[in-house]
């Protein structure tokens, strides 16, 4: 079973840029495609974003799209979470997860612990 280790999270300032990374043990990473989500306090988890095996397709949360950027280092078992033009909204605990097929298709099979990202305004 893979286990993901999420880290990268922290305190930023809105307008300002934080990486998240998520490195992942076992096997399949390479074969899966892999996800971020988030959530607030108060609020569900939501969709961030994806991306399938071999890096050639992504899909962004509306609320994402131009500001975030996830890719992939299937050589280093690791996935990345790019984040710009931060906004006090983005503050939660963002949370990696495995993609149960190659492709996109956001049911997931495991998740990882969650790293805090609080953005102040």
């Amino acid at each position: 079973q893979v286990q993901l280790v999420e880290s990268g999270g922290g305190l930023a300032q809105a307008g300002g840029s934080l990486t998240l990374s998520c490195a992942a043990s076992g096997r399949s990473f390479k074969s899966s495609a892999m996800a971020w989500s988030r959530q607030a306090p108060g609020k569900e988890r939501e969709f961030v974003a994806a991306i399938s095996f071999d890096s050639f397709n992504t899909l962004y949360a509306d609320s994402v799209k131009g500001r975030f950027t996830i890719s992939r280092d299937n050589a280093k078992d690791t996935v990345y979470l790019q984040m710009n033009s931060l906004k006090p909204e983005d503050t939660a605990v963002y949370y990696c997860a495995k993609d149960r097929t190659a492709y996109i298709s956001r049911q997931y099979e495991s998740w990882g612990q969650g790293t805090q990202v609080t953005v102040s305004s």
